[in-house]
């Protein structure tokens, strides 16, 4: 054993999987309960009446092919929210452990937290700094009971990216200790590379990624988690079988076809160029305070009413995301790109 999965729950490192039904397709199956007709309107390649497969190994295989990495490192969820949620109920023991994360930032990482009864220490990211991470302190609060280290980059709902080389600094400092998960779902929309090739040099570091947003897949729920192969073994025990649809296992095939890939490439271009089109027409609004630099598909702007700016884009027909309760952000909303038609109505809502 080593200490990727040392520092893992007792309870977790004991567990025995469950055991799942036989995984032969080829086979006529008589042996897992299901209904041997389609359901009125199925149209589903291999038919919803049956049971996807437990562990899904073509989509893993699949996947693991398409972000560079041995099927052996990465663990298909239903999004990164249920990765999330395994990663904190394998490491943390309710009552007893923490997880660090480094606000504003995305909910979830200290929802699930809590869920488990972990504790939730916050280190903020530093504004002055364009929303940096502050390393000095993040490793001065980083004491024995910590045991997962949440980074988003870019950051949600800042959109900054974080620099890469200090990932790796910390990640290295942590070794035996905690691990660093760091959330790449826009990293797609960033001008820099994803950080999963560290990963061979440092053990303690994972990653998620996400067909939710540059691939157009959000309603279909398929995430990854990409580490080394000990951490996504103790996962894989954790993991409800048959997690992911048969649906999401079609959908997702399909969005790795060239043709699909290419239109993603294309949409993701055309955002980026919405997302500096928009920034500057909104710059230029006497109504707004500052927009934050972003290498993602929103913006976060501060507004000098911010109530007034919701208020009318929601009478456009629009919603976009109230930042307010979120500690510094007393006057932000949170601005996803839309179609060059959307971005204009938009921008008309907020003259």
């Amino acid at each position: 054993m080593n200490w990727l999965t040392e520092i893992a729950r007792p309870e977790i490192r004991a567990l025995r999987a469950y055991e799942h039904a036989l995984w032969e397709p080829g086979l006529i199956r008589l042996h897992a309960n299901e209904l041997p007709w389609r359901a009125h309107g199925d149209t589903s390649i291999a038919g919803l009446n049956r049971y996807p497969e437990p562990h899904p190994h073509a989509l893993t295989a699949a996947l693991a092919h398409f972000y560079g990495v041995a099927p052996t490192m990465l663990l298909a969820g239903r999004g990164s929210d249920e990765l999330i949620d395994l990663l904190i109920r394998s490491y943390c023991r309710a009552g007893q452990d923490a997880v660090i994360i480094c606000p504003p930032t995305f909910a979830m990482y200290a929802v699930a937290a809590r869920i488990q009864g972990a504790s939730v220490l916050e280190v903020p990211l530093q504004r002055d700094a364009g929303y940096r991470v502050d390393r000095q302190a993040l490793r001065a609060r980083c004491d024995a009971s910590v045991k997962l280290v949440f980074l988003c980059s870019p950051n949600n709902p800042t959109g900054n990216l974080l620099d890469g080389q200090a990932i790796f600094e910390l990640a290295r400092e942590l070794e035996g200790r905690a691990l660093v998960v760091v959330d790449e779902a826009y990293v797609e929309f960033a001008d820099a590379p994803s950080l999963t090739a560290g990963i061979s040099e440092r053990p303690g570091l994972l990653i998620l990624r996400t067909l939710s947003k540059a691939h157009g897949l959000a309603g279909a729920r398929c995430g990854a988690l990409i580490g080394h192969a000990d951490v996504v073994t103790l996962l894989r025990k954790v993991i409800q079988p048959y997690a992911i649809t048969q649906l999401t296992i079609e959908a997702v095939f399909r969005s790795l076809e060239p043709a699909a890939l290419e239109q993603a490439r294309g949409h993701v271009t055309m955002l980026k160029a919405e997302r500096v089109r928009l920034a500057a027409a909104l710059a230029a609004s006497r109504e707004v305070l500052k927009i934050w630099p972003s290498e993602a598909n929103f913006l976060l702007v501060e507004f000098h009413d911010a109530a007034a700016a919701l208020q009318r884009a929601h009478g456009a027909g629009l919603l976009v995301r109230d930042m307010r309760a979120a500690a510094g952000l007393a006057r932000a909303l949170r601005i996803s790109i839309g179609s060059p038609e959307q971005n204009d109505r938009l921008l008309a809502s907020l003259r």
